[in-house]
């Protein structure tokens, strides 16, 4: 045969393989459909259509020819590209023995991918070493020579493209801020911060602040939203950029866990331990600081692109852009009013309602005249009659404490924390495999002019939750509900 006549039965051989639902490779991308039995007949046609291509072939000089191979393990095949001659077709053919067996899905925990974006997060430094030495004790620099570490996460060009095509709002969403001659105004026009006006306004020296970029960049979602499973609370997160040579906020502490991500420029910060035990853990921030404030600073350091600088709650930090380079930076935020502290403000008041209705001790009167011993005024008398009140006053206040300890809620505490985290945590971001198997893209659907598909959920069905925290069941007024994120 010549190859006019070999190139035509190939093509006709061709589209009689495909015609009977062997699986397709159009362009390179498989088509999956059902698989065929081999049999004799077929493994002939197969070496025939083989011996076709390799005949074609031989007259061909620069290009290559596609050869298939037959696995029987798993249909997979050997791919090279197709000749000149043959690339109008461009069809890839597989002939699998059997069909594949159903195989399980291993779903990842969503605390181990919490882990693994806290330890991208951190790296250079171990996980355990960060919380045995760093977490809410210490500072912690990490330089990583590598300015493109954090380069997905968010950019100035991305921040312009964000403010272009959604309804920001000044004060809502961003807002403008300046620190001059130790003075820190904020400068937020009214309505929409359209693209022009914020650039505008940074033109003039003012800083930018974005306060939810987790809305609106799915990057800084993806880490928010993974971190609340490593850290159990809400995570959050604020971005700065800062004109070259300029600084935007006034020294302060803060209530929050900081991570700094240094994203664009580069910036001088400086961070000063608390000056007291009142300060540490602080679940307050401070008010704007002066410099007459402040002593040395702990820790004096330019962040680059890449870097990374963690400090705890309390600890008073400044920066600055250089005078030769605007800054971008994304801050990290966890364990707002997630201390011991904010447990015990749930706990206390249901111990104490137990306690009331269980210990009579509790609900007997107050001794007649505790007035005339009790109280600021008589906290320094030195009356010994009434230094005897104030003593047995204060042995029976610490008695009734002491039964009350043993009454604490505990679990009931912590599903009120649990109840909150669902109220303000970040919806979870579902991957493919999880949103074809939620309501967002599974379940009954419409096809061939009736509803398929239906699921029936058995006591026996079993449930795979999202998130490790996407649900809490609680009792409260003396019936159990369910707490959920719908996302």
């Amino acid at each position: 045969m010549d190859d006019n006549v070999k190139e035509n039965a190939l093509s006709v051989l061709e589209s009689w393989i495909l015609s009977n639902n062997s699986v397709i490779l159009d362009n390179f991308h498989e088509i999956q459909t059902s698989g065929i039995e081999i049999t004799e007949e077929w493994k002939k046609l197969y070496e025939f259509w083989l011996s076709l291509k390799q005949d074609l072939s031989n007259s061909c000089i620069d290009d290559e020819i596609e050869i298939v191979k037959i696995n029987h393990d798993n249909g997979s095949l050997n791919e090279k590209i197709i000749p000149s001659g043959l690339k109008r077709k461009r069809k890839l053919l597989r002939f699998p023995t059997r069909k594949k067996k159903p195989t399980h899905t291993k779903y990842e925990d969503s605390r181990e991918k919490a882990s693994h974006i806290f330890s991208w997060m951190i790296s250079n430094v171990d996980v355990k070493q960060f919380m045995d030495e760093y977490w809410e004790k210490d500072f912690l620099h990490v330089k990583r020579n590598n300015s493109q570490y954090y380069k997905k996460v968010l950019s100035t060009v991305e921040i312009d493209r964000i403010l272009r095509k959604n309804y920001i709002m000044f004060t809502k969403n961003i807002d403008i801020t300046t620190y001059i001659n130790g003075v820190r105004k904020t400068h937020n026009p009214e309505g929409r911060a359209y693209a022009s006006t914020v650039w505008d306004l940074y033109s003039t020296g003012a800083s930018v602040r974005f306060l939810n970029p987790q809305t609106y960049s799915n990057p800084v979602w993806k880490i928010c939203e993974g971190l609340q499973d490593a850290f159990g609370c809400f995570v959050g997160a604020n971005v700065y950029l800062t004109p070259p040579g300029t600084q935007g906020f006034a020294p302060h502490y803060d209530d929050i866990e900081a991570f700094v991500l240094q994203l664009e420029g580069k910036k001088r910060w400086r961070v000063y331990r608390p000056r007291s035990q009142a300060e540490e853990c602080a679940l307050v921030s401070s008010p704007n600081l002066s410099e007459e404030d402040l002593e040395e600073p702990d820790l004096d350091v330019v962040l680059e692109a890449g870097d990374l600088l963690y400090f705890p709650r309390g600890f008073i930090h400044q920066a600055n852009a250089l005078p030769d380079v605007h800054s971008l930076h994304i801050t990290v935020s966890s364990f707002q009013n997630n201390s011991w502290a904010n447990f015990l403000e749930q706990a206390v008041p249901a111990a104490l309602k137990i306690a009331t209705s269980e210990n009579p001790e509790f609900r007997r009167g107050l001794p007649l005249d505790y007035l005339s011993y009790m109280g600021l005024v008589h906290s320094d008398n030195n009356d010994i009659q009434k230094m005897d009140l104030r003593k047995l006053f204060r042995e029976k206040a610490r008695f009734l404490m002491d039964f009350l300890a043993d009454m604490l809620p505990l679990d009931s505490a912590a599903d009120q924390m649990g109840k909150k985290l669902i109220h303000d945590a970040l919806p979870p971001i579902l991957s493919h495999d999880e949103r074809v198997r939620t309501i967002y893209n599974g379940g009954e659907h419409w096809e061939d002019n009736d509803v398929v598909n239906r699921v029936e959920i058995t006591p026996d069905t079993k449930i795979r939750f999202l998130k490790a925290n996407i649900a809490r069941l609680i009792m409260e007024e003396d019936e159990i509900r369910l707490y959920f994120s719908t996302g």
